[in-house]
Formats: structure tokens, sequence, C-alpha cells
């Protein structure tokens, strides 16, 4: 990576891989559904747990595998060019930005944890595995999905030192944006206020400024 090329396609690619998470699957999901946008409904997040409670298992088990799989080619394409391992997470990060802060809609996205897991799954499969694990047990057992999710992106880091020790860096990076992105549901969680994954809203909730916001 220390040709003028090189760092051409670098960008290229990065670009690529911010375009690609710019397009928030939940939004396209719940308009082919001819459901109401899940930006101002629930949590007013884009993303898969606030469709899981707004509309069932069916459009959110859609919108996780899209936001799963939307950055995989960019990242696919960094392994085929045999990229170094932080440039090839910088082509993830990339994703993840798109996602957090899309372009195509105000710069206003989700909070990149299924988006993490599929640059994972390319990048470090082991440790995407065992966070997702994790995910899945603590979400069964709390039922809030904030929880699980800020679990995950601990672990993340930690695991990556013995199942993935080329990506340390890469994945300390990952797990910092997803925590930067939770910085409300902590709020939320200290103040008990966080909904559980089966909680459809209430009627007079009062709402932090993030759920404005997204």
């Amino acid at each position: 990576m220390t040709s003028a090329v090189s760092y051409t396609s670098l960008a290229g690619l990065g670009a690529l891989g911010y375009l690609c998470g710019s397009w928030l699957s939940a939004i396209t999901v719940c308009r082919l559904a001819n459901v109401p946008d899940p930006r101002y409904q629930g949590s007013c997040n884009p993303g898969f747990s606030n469709v899981l409670r707004l509309y069932g298992r069916r459009l959110a088990l859609v919108t996780l595998l899209l936001d799963m799989c939307k950055g995989m080619p960019a990242l696919w394409l960094t392994k085929l060019m045999g990229w170094s391992p932080w440039a090839q997470g910088l082509v993830g990060l990339g994703v993840l930005l798109g996602h957090s802060y899309p372009l195509w809609y105000r710069f206003r996205g989700g909070k990149a944890v299924a988006s993490a897991f599929g640059v994972l799954l390319v990048l470090a499969p082991l440790v995407a595995l065992c966070c997702a694990l994790c995910w899945v047990v603590l979400a069964w057992r709390v039922r809030t999905a904030a929880v699980a999710s800020l679990a995950s992106a601990t672990l993340a880091p930690l695991l990556s030192f013995w199942l993935a020790p080329d990506y340390v860096l890469v994945i300390i990076g990952f797990a910092l944006l997803v925590l930067v992105r939770h910085f409300w549901n902590i709020l939320r969680l200290s103040r008990g206020m966080e909904r559980p994954l089966t909680d459809h809203g209430r009627k007079g909730e009062v709402k932090l400024p993030e759920d404005e916001g997204q």
C-alpha cells in the first residue's frame, strides 16, 4: 500500500463501502411492506431491533440480513486484492460510518451493529460468530438489544487478541464506533428507560434526543 494507485484504490473502495453502508435497508424493507418508516416510529432508529419491535420477525430478519450483507462485496474485493488488515479495516470502517452517518438520509443512521457483524464475518469470522452468540444469549436472557449489543461490542476486541490478532486495532475501531452510537442507549439504561425487544412503545413515553434524531 505504498503506491499512488494503491491509495487511489483504497480511497475508491472506502468510498464504495461508505455508499453501500449509507443504504438503510430498514427504510426500503418497510416501504416495500407498506408500513410506516421506522425512523418515525418506536425508538425512531432505522435498524433491526426497532423493526422487530414495530413490525415483527419477518421484516426484522430481512433488515438484519441486508444490513449484514451490504458491505460484503467491497470487503471481498480487498481480500481478493491481497490488501493488508488495516486497509481492509478502513474499507470496513467506511461501511460502518455509512450506516451510522448515511449520505442519503442527512447523516442520521443506525447503530451499526448488524453492519459490524457483516464486516466481521468477512474479516474475522470466528470473532463475528462468537459475538453473535453472545448477542443472541444476552438478548434472550435480558430482552434488551442495547445490552446485548454493548456486551458484544466490548467482547469483540478481547476475542480478536486470540482469534484474529492481525485485526486487533481494526476491531477496536469498529467497537468504539458501535459504543459511541449507543451513547443514548447507555443513558437510558442508567435511568431504567430502555425499551425491551418486546416493547412496542407506550403512549406518553418520554424520549431522549437520540430518539428524535433517528
